[in-house]
């Protein structure tokens, strides 16, 4: 079987993606996110979608903006650690509700706490973030990107 780049093979619609997601990363500048959150956001929806190419690929940009490889390492098991502040616990939870997509009530609560924790146009973003990093798994992962 020959793998089929979706990226290559319909480069307009994967142009689009990018764009949205270099506008996701400007709206995390202007909101004053922190790249290592955005990068963690990034690397815990990977895990829970297993997309192996995001995962090598935020992995390395986390380290580049000066994460800490012990938070890495923990990052899958994020609740059971004090390593993590009170708004990267809200990004996360929010990351990954919209992931999951759990029960009406689960989602609700994520929602309010991130709301709560981070302010209206962080929450926005940090939702952003996790849409855009969910459709690029999706897309590495239907592609088969290899990791290498």
């Amino acid at each position: 079987m020959s793998d089929c780049y979706l990226d290559k093979a319909e480069p307009a619609a994967y142009a689009a993606l990018g764009s949205t997601a270099a506008a996701v990363t400007e709206a995390a500048k202007r909101v004053g996110l922190d790249r290592r959150l955005v990068e963690l956001v990034n690397l815990r929806v990977s895990q829970i979608n297993g997309c192996a190419f995001c995962l090598d690929l935020h992995h390395r940009r986390a380290l580049a903006a000066g994460e800490e490889p012990r938070r890495l390492a923990v990052l899958v098991a994020w609740r059971d650690t004090s390593l993590f502040s009170e708004a990267e616990q809200a990004a996360l939870v929010l990351a990954e509700s919209i992931t999951r997509l759990p029960s009406h009530d689960e989602r609700c609560r994520a929602e309010a706490r991130a709301r709560r924790v981070l302010g209206d146009e962080a929450y926005s973003v940090v939702a952003w973030i996790a849409v855009t990093i969910n459709a690029f798994n999706r897309l590495s992962m239907t592609s088969h990107h290899p990791v290498g």
